[in-house]
């Protein structure tokens, strides 16, 4: 095992890293892309009054949360109690776990409240509220809970219009555990297409959960906290009122389903997968690299929008996009480069052994295939840093 370096041996050596020297496939982030995005999304809130409470899962990184979050202390979101307890340990004190919370898990809910952590979990049934509510009343630590409303019919959540189930909840939250508010996330914004479809999904969000909140309040139940949140909608909204924070994640990298929706352009995109050319199939016109399904997830977003990118589109070794150019095919290790059906561009003149950069369809589940991530500036080759990520559950 090699020997621990000191921290000034430490950064030495990485300053002295660059892009070619980097063991494939790896993964690439664009730190200047990075704040300038985190810097955009924070602007666009900032003069309308809604407060950031960033979803980590897309970073699942001590280093981007500290740049992300408002304060080193929080507000955050995450999307596993691993998640929380590994933001804790870096001081992070202001958590919402924002999945449906089941009673297996809230023994380690209350470890961490009781370690001075206030984390808040979501649910959208009565089972869960008596069980957070039984849990509070067990341990003597009173656990908050929001309600999950259910803007779009996407996934999860109680309809608004539900009155009767909205109200059950909340007074079986009441009964040991704190009713915290309500919150949504507006997972049918990502078909949304155009400013105006867009513009309509964060309206329709906005007024989901502020509807839901008024319900509760008429009936003598509290809600401080109408919580809504998606990348899409939160750069699209025009209107907060009622609402008392936004969360959003992808937002810090974006990804080539952000670009096709309309969010970002693919300039904007922090995020990409440093692969080697290994071979060519020339009379296929095939380029063969080192990254395949493996380095950058199955998943295929693109593939419903207007411009499928396959599993990637691909970059020179500065993060320039080549013409047309995508990650056409993927086995586990290796990845099948073509030009985009239709197009005319010339295939590239790239040389094994030549470096190329993959943009991801979606950030979160290439991320998820990495553990660590390898820090450049905007053009510049020189590999500044490396930033551990987490993984599993």
């Amino acid at each position: 095992m090699r020997e621990a370096l000191s921290p000034e041996v430490a950064q030495a050596e990485m300053e002295q890293l660059r892009i070619g020297t980097l063991e494939t496939p790896c993964l690439i982030i664009d730190a200047a892309r990075m704040d300038r995005n985190i810097a955009r999304l924070r602007d666009r809130l900032a003069p309308m009054g809604a407060p950031l409470r960033p979803h980590l899962k897309t970073a699942k990184s001590v280093e981007v949360a500290m740049r992300a979050m408002p304060t080193p202390q929080g507000p955050a979101t995450v999307s596993t109690l691993k998640e929380a307890e590994f933001f804790a340990a870096a001081g992070v004190r202001d958590l919402m776990y924002a999945v449906g919370i089941t009673p297996c898990k809230l023994a380690k809910v209350i470890a961490l409240r009781q370690n001075g952590v206030d984390l808040s979990v979501i649910l959208d049934t009565v089972e869960q509220a008596e069980a957070v509510a039984l849990a509070s009343r067990t341990s003597g630590e009173v656990i908050p809970a929001l309600i999950e409303i259910d803007c779009d019919g996407h996934r999860s959540g109680v309809p608004p219009q539900d009155i009767e189930r909205l109200l059950s909840i909340g007074q079986a939250i009441t009964q040991g555990g704190e009713l915290r508010g309500v919150m949504t996330h507006a997972g049918g914004s990502y078909a949304a297409r155009g400013g105006t479809a867009l513009q309509q999904a964060a309206e329709t969000e906005r007024r989901s959960v502020v509807d839901a909140a008024n319900t509760l309040r008429k009936a003598d139940l509290p809600c401080p906290v109408v919580s809504v949140g998606s990348t899409p909608t939160a750069h699209y909204a025009t209107d907060f009122s009622g609402i008392t924070e936004v969360r959003a994640g992808v937002f810090v990298f974006f990804d080539l389903v952000m670009a096709g929706i309309g969010i970002c352009e693919i300039d904007d995109i922090a995020m990409s997968v440093l692969a080697t050319v290994i071979g060519h199939q020339r009379e296929k016109g095939w380029i063969l690299i080192d990254a395949g399904w493996m380095a950058m997830s199955q998943d295929r977003g693109t593939s419903k929008q207007e411009m499928d990118q396959g599993y990637g589109l691909v970059c020179d070794h500065s993060g320039t996009p080549f013409q047309d150019l995508i990650l056409a095919d993927a086995n586990q290790e290796h990845g099948i480069l073509k030009l985009r059906p239709g197009s005319t561009a010339a295939l590239p003149e790239l040389a094994i052994g030549d470096r190329v950069r993959i943009l991801p369809n979606h950030a979160c589940a290439t991320g998820a295939q990495h553990s660590s991530y390898h820090v450049v500036h905007g053009k510049s080759d020189i590999v500044t840093d490396e930033w551990v990520r987490l993984s599993g559950w």
